[in-house]
């Protein structure tokens, strides 16, 4: 995804060694021996990417809060919730295949590849989904502590469709995605959070999009 069709697109799904190797507008990044760093403009981008161990050796995002975000008073959660809905969303997902040789050799450690899925929070389908989601699971922020599981696992497969597969040791496989959420995680200060303690503050919504 770019920057300058960022209002029409709704959102992008890039294998990650794509990206480190052409990074999308606002994005730049720095090989060292061992590792890549990632750096990004966080005016218009929030990034959910904790630090990865990739083909090319670790991955670090700068400045990125990793897959759970934690908020600790109403003025940051309404800041976050601002920028979910007008920014781009990027997180890292895992595709797991397992190839028919794989198969019968009993094999149980997939063939594993990463992608990058950016999301236009700012777009208006999406920004719907995202408050109403986040009006629905999360019924105060000021007494109760809580976590909200944001799943783009619908986005996501409606986005690659059906036929989607990956190329396995010259075979063709449909993945298995996983790791397809970031979690919201606020903290309050009171001493008598039942809920949470007796773990009822676990929540969970979905964006769903469907068609390019």
């Amino acid at each position: 995804m770019r920057q300058n069709t960022l209002s029409r697109c709704v959102m992008d799904v890039i294998e990650l060694e794509s990206f480190l190797n052409s990074p999308p507008r606002g994005f730049s990044t720095e090989r060292c021996a061992g590792y890549t760093v990632v750096k990004w403009d966080q005016e218009n981008s929030c990034v959910f990417i904790d630090e990865i161990q990739s083909s090319k050796g670790n991955v670090i995002f700068c400045n990125s809060p990793g897959r759970e975000i934690t908020v600790r008073t109403l003025g940051e959660y309404t800041d976050l919730r601002r920028q979910l809905t007008s920014m781009t969303i990027y997180i890292l997902v895992s595709a797991c295949t397992n190839t028919t040789v794989e198969e019968k050799r009993n094999r149980d450690v997939p063939d594993l590849r990463y992608y990058v899925v950016a999301i236009n929070g700012s777009h208006p389908m999406i920004r719907w989904e995202m408050e109403r989601g986040l009006d629905q699971t999360i019924s105060s922020v000021a007494g109760e502590s809580y976590s909200v599981d944001v799943d783009v696992s619908a986005a996501l497969q409606g986005w690659v469709g059906e036929n989607f597969q990956n190329l396995v040791d010259a075979e063709k496989v449909k993945p298995t995605w996983k790791d397809t959420h970031f979690t919201i995680k606020y903290r309050s200060d009171a001493l008598f959070d039942i809920p949470y303690w007796f773990g009822f503050s676990k929540r969970q919504f979905k964006i769903s999009y469907h068609g390019r």
